[in-house]
């Protein structure tokens, strides 16, 4: 399975990676923005999206918006600090599949993948 990470910040890009490692999925590219991000997942085609919410030149929920004008189906995991209500339903109005909130664990980022790719 092929995973995209989308996040400013190195350290959680990272942290993700490592993560996604240790659950075997070796085939990862990471986009420090959503601008950069929309280059990324039309190279790769990614089966899964992991984004940031808040980030330079375009944040999670505009790079949302935009990849769900071309693309309904990849599962996109919006893993953010972003816990108020009114966030969490507008980020699922603009598309996401399911809404993590940092600081995670492993385990939920694990099972949050599970639950939207059925595996």
């Amino acid at each position: 399975m092929k995973f995209v990470l989308v996040d400013d910040s190195s350290t959680m890009r990272k942290i993700q990676r490592r993560t996604l490692e240790r659950l075997g999925y070796t085939e990862v590219e990471e986009a420090e923005d959503g601008k950069e991000a929309l280059d990324v997942v039309e190279q790769f085609t990614p089966d899964v999206i992991i984004t940031d919410w808040n980030m330079p030149n375009m944040n999670g929920l505009e790079f949302v918006k935009e990849v769900r004008t071309k693309d309904k189906e990849t599962p996109i995991i919006m893993v953010t600090t972003e816990a108020e209500k009114t966030k969490v339903i507008q980020a699922i109005q603009a598309g996401i599949s399911d809404y993590l909130i940092k600081p995670f664990t492993p385990d939920s980022l694990a099972a949050k993948i599970r639950k939207v790719t059925g595996q």
